[in-house]
């Protein structure tokens, strides 16, 4: 299944960009399901599948509908646990979705677009929250299921047979039987769409309005990208205004829209297709409005994640000789004032600017120790020198 997912700061105009991405691969023969939290006028909203045209479905995303039966369910199960402490159930009604509830509902829906109700389709196209949020959304699963792995450890199911005894030790009851297994469903989940994301099947569409808070926004997005070894297939420039007007206001701000393209297509973003949708002098409403953006479909052709971003490289100390081992990201934009890197274990613990990430320090490196990292030409290059007390001796 091709997945297009869409997104850019915010008010740029990408729900309407991703409805007219999901109508362009229906018309060219794909059967497409959008996704969206966002009402979209003029096509149909419910949180089942709802017909837009012969080849398209939408979604509307009910985050708090979500919510409520997440925590119902959860109520459900535990309620042995709520009973012994005379815990007073909540109802349905009373549940007011809590921050972060639209994020989960989100990862939800997509888990059921990859192997629930709504599987099936040739092409999923979702229209994300804004940029910033949209990057930490898709970093979420990750973490998620990391949390998990430190919270309720898998192997810690080999001594249930000992809860009670260790109870009576402790004092405190152990985890029941069913916690694990509501954490090893929501790890399968969450791998699901972890795996979904960084499937090569899968780009990013990013979404943005000429001008220059937008190009601060993309240039933070490339670096975000890079971090999380995402790839980006297009950058729609959305309400281009005309190139010629009569009107001197009109005339200065589509020579600042051309300016600011210019830079984008030769700076910012040089190996991105950019695509100029005209502003339409109204809101889009309905499928020809969406139509008559433009917007092409995706190209299943258009390479999408190309695998692990990290590579190695040898380097020799030309006065003593010493090896050390490389280990290199691409961080495009990156400065190295907002650069952290600390090492806990196997894992390294990266914060660019607004973006954190931790990752599985590769296993050849794990048996050496870091002696410094470097930031230079937009590469980022941690360097690790053998341990002798860890690497074997050689005759």
């Amino acid at each position: 299944m091709r997945t297009v997912l869409v997104t850019g700061p915010g008010g740029a105009g990408r729900t309407t960009v991703a409805a007219a991405t999901a109508l362009a691969a229906a018309d060219d023969g794909s059967r497409t399901l959008l996704l969206s939290a966002e009402a979209i006028p003029g096509l149909p909203a419910a949180t089942g599948p709802t017909p837009v045209t012969d080849r398209l479905d939408h979604v509307r995303i009910d985050s708090g509908e979500h919510f409520r039966a997440e925590l119902t369910e959860l109520q459900n199960r535990a309620s042995g646990v709520l009973d012994l402490l005379g815990a007073g159930r909540l109802d349905g009604e009373e549940l007011t979705e809590l921050p972060g509830s639209p994020q989960l509902a989100l990862l939800h829906t997509l888990r059921r677009a990859v192997a629930g109700d709504l599987s099936g389709y040739d092409t999923l196209v979702v229209d994300l929250p804004p940029l910033t949020e949209a990057l930490a959304l898709l970093a979420l699963p990750e973490q998620l299921r990391r949390y998990l792995r430190r919270l309720l450890p898998a192997e810690r199911q080999a001594a249930r047979a000992l809860r009670p005894v260790l109870a009576q030790l402790a004092g405190v009851p152990m985890p029941a039987q069913w916690l694990y297994e509501a954490a090893a469903r929501k790890d399968e989940e969450l791998a699901a769409v972890q795996a979904l994301i960084e499937d090569e099947a899968t780009t990013l569409r990013l979404v943005a309005e000429p001008g220059p808070a937008a190009e601060d926004a993309l240039r933070t997005a490339r670096t975000g990208l890079a971090l999380y070894g995402l790839t980006a297939d297009l950058l729609v420039a959305s309400r281009v205004l005309p190139r010629h007007s009569s009107d001197p206001w009109f005339a200065a701000l589509a020579a600042q829209q051309e300016k600011c393209l210019d830079h984008w297509r030769q700076d910012l973003a040089p190996d991105l297709p950019v695509h100029e949708a005209a502003h339409p002098g109204r809101d889009p409403e309905g499928v020809g409005d969406l139509a008559a953006l433009g917007i092409p479909a995706p190209d299943d052709r258009t390479p999408g994640r190309a695998g692990d971003p990290w590579w190695t490289e040898e380097e020799q100390d030309a006065e003593d000789g010493t090896t050390t081992i490389a280990w290199c990201l691409p961080l495009p934009g990156a400065v190295k004032e907002d650069l952290r890197l600390v090492r806990r274990g196997d894992e390294l613990l990266l914060t660019v600017g607004p973006f954190h990430r931790i990752v599985r320090i590769a296993s050849a490196l794990r048996r050496c120790t870091v002696s410094g990292a470097a930031l230079a030409d937009g590469v980022l290059r941690v360097r690790f020198t053998p341990d002798p007390a860890l690497w074997p001796r050689t005759s």
